[in-house]
């Protein structure tokens, strides 16, 4: 069952076992509204950017969840949560200069 309103998971792992991390995020559910990634390393975001593109409709590095801009940007849910429309890219433009 889908659930709409926040919810936080915070899962603490070995440091050397960020890819099964990413991994576990990507299978564990067939529902993506939203979800934020924090990491330091380039080369775990861009790992986390790569396996984790359709993991969320809107997906955020290093950054609050909470950042579409409601009624001016495209929100959506990936998978069966909905339309996997994504924030920012064009959408900022036209926002901040229209």
């Amino acid at each position: 069952e889908e659930i709409f309103c926040p919810v936080l998971t915070v899962y603490v792992y070995p440091e050397k076992r960020y890819e099964e991390v990413l991994e576990l995020i990507d299978t564990t559910t067939p529902y993506g509204l939203t979800g934020a990634v924090f990491a330091q390393e380039k080369r775990i975001i861009d790992e986390a950017r790569s396996l984790l593109r359709n993991a969320a409709g809107n997906f955020y590095i290093n950054d609050k969840s909470t950042g579409a801009v409601v009624a001016q940007q495209p929100f959506g849910g990936s998978r069966i949560s909905g339309t996997n429309d994504k924030p920012g890219g064009p959408h900022y433009i036209l926002r901040w200069t229209s």
